[in-house]
């Protein structure tokens, strides 16, 4: 239990719940959910630029990340399909994958097939179900994916101000603009009471906030004095009490709640809001093509992880279809933005390749 880890190691009920976040983001799930130290300590692996798990922001956004990642690439003669997506995996004869097929019908041969959608998409939408084993597709289908999270990228005119550290009269980034600022979080019965509200289809009264300024560090995200505020918010069930959808009043009372709550912490910031992106757990399924909104994939839960992950037997990255390998968050060890599942797939694929 992730309070066990956290009452052996501090005393301070507020720093406890504030470090207790990293165990609970992105996974539905209380800081009292047995499994859930496990992913507090996913959250610090690996390392950035020499110090072990730090964390960075990405000059230019986090798409700056696949840009990045697209020109090494290219560099080395890889071909890109931008805006291209892909209908179905192709079979051979002995059921081996033999390339994709694009929604406009273009067939793209290849000896090795790497997915890094989700399982969900990879194997009950791009591959026909007859060709799988039936025990694998319906543990496929039982994957828990739910997620709590609502993202909501909001864009202001002036810096936020904290009671806790009021701005200067110049306005000037302080130290706290440039880091994590985790709101609501004085206790880890609050993050246990905004859980509960989820776990009954409601949307936190008082919900776990993670607020980012990335325009402090990198200001070309906003014009001159303004700056984008990324909220990362939780605990908000895909499929509402009663089973309501998530439509525009049910979305902006929640994100009103959000707000509410960081006025609280911050007076005058709803004032500053220009403009509000909220992202629901279905919108980031539908936009992204995230399952149930999960960022990881899947829950990192004890049953979904290491050799269980994505189901027992296909933890090394290989799947039922020869020549198919799953590398995205998926896969073991999951999510994160560390390219762990990636690197251990390409040196599967590649041994694999040898013997083609």
């Amino acid at each position: 239990l992730l309070g066990q880890i956290l009452d052996h190691w501090f005393e301070s009920e507020p720093l406890k719940a504030t470090l207790a976040t990293d165990a609970v983001i992105g996974a539905m799930a209380s800081p009292h959910t047995p499994g859930s130290g496990y992913v507090l300590l996913h959250h610090v692996m690996g390392e950035l630029e020499g110090r072990r798990g730090a964390w960075g922001y990405v000059a230019g956004g986090m798409g700056a990340l696949s840009q990045a990642i697209a020109q090494a690439a290219t560099a080395r003669g890889a071909h890109i399909f931008a805006e291209k997506a892909v209908c179905h995996v192709l079979l051979g004869r002995a059921g081996e994958a033999q390339g994709v097929v694009l929604e406009d019908g273009t067939e793209v041969r290849s000896k090795l097939v790497l997915s890094n959608a989700s399982p969900q998409i990879t194997f009950l939408e791009l591959i026909s179900q007859e060709q799988l084993p039936k025990d694998f597709v319906q543990r496929i289908r039982q994957l828990d994916t739910r997620s709590p999270v609502t993202k909501i990228n909001v864009a202001v005119d002036r810096l936020p101000s904290f009671l806790a550290a009021p701005n200067t009269r110049d306005g000037q980034p302080l130290p706290h603009h440039q880091c994590s600022i985790h709101l609501n979080c004085e206790g880890t019965q609050l993050l246990h009471q905004a859980f509960t509200e989820a776990a009954h289809g409601h949307p936190s009264s008082r919900p776990m906030i993670e607020l980012c300024i990335p325009s402090v560090l990198d200001p070309g995200l906003a014009p001159p004095g303004c700056h984008v505020v990324s909220l990362f918010t939780q605990y908000t069930p895909s499929v509402l009490a009663g089973g309501r959808s998530w439509d525009e009043p049910a979305r902006n009372a929640y994100a009103d709640t959000v707000f509410d709550c960081i006025e609280g912490y911050a007076p005058g910031f709803k004032a500053s809001v220009i403009g509000r992106d909220i992202l629901t757990p279905p919108d980031l399924e539908r936009i992204f093509g995230l399952p149930g909104g999960n960022i990881f994939h899947g829950g990192m839960s004890l049953d979904q992880l290491y050799f269980a992950r994505p189901v027992p037997s296909y933890s090394g990255y290989r799947s039922p279809i020869p020549g198919l390998y799953l590398c995205g968050s998926g896969a073991h060890p999951g999510g994160g933005v560390m390219g762990a599942a990636g690197r251990n797939a390409a040196q599967v694929a590649i041994k694999d390749f040898r013997h083609l």
